[in-house]
């Protein structure tokens, strides 16, 4: 069992930055590929970004490359999402997502995590 949980969400202006944490629990940090994504109001579940167990690999939605960066401390047990230039159309709930079966690369598809967070809340105004 791996326990996760989410911080850091919250209210921000267009154009403005967030930092969301993910601390895990439960079993070794580092055999587990972490990705992070987000569910806005009568939406499906979207990928965001993700990142590798060694930290070498990353991934990111087409809609935030260039904006989000997703690293990983294997030390704390944490992996973030650093938001930059944010829009109205990043609000959404975050949740953060452990794959305890990939051993390289990212996957997209929310089937392929096994343990997910609680989710926070992200709101960009306009």
């Amino acid at each position: 069992q791996v326990q996760l949980v989410e911080s850091g969400g919250g209210l921000v202006q267009t154009g403005g930055s967030l930092r969301l944490s993910c601390a895990a629990s439960g079993r070794t940090f580092s055999n587990y590929t972490m990705g992070w994504f987000r569910q806005a109001p009568g939406k499906e579940r979207e990928f965001v970004a993700g990142i590798s167990r060694s930290g070498l690999g990353t991934e990111y939605a087409g809609s935030v490359k260039g904006r989000f960066t997703v690293p990983r401390d294997n030390a704390k047990n944490t992996v973030y999402l650093q938001m930059n230039s944010l829009k109205p159309e990043d609000t959404a709930v975050y949740y953060c997502a452990a794959d305890g079966t990939r051993v390289y690369g990212v996957g997209r598809s929310p089937r392929t995590y096994n343990y997910w967070g609680q989710g926070t809340q992200v709101t960009v105004s306009s």
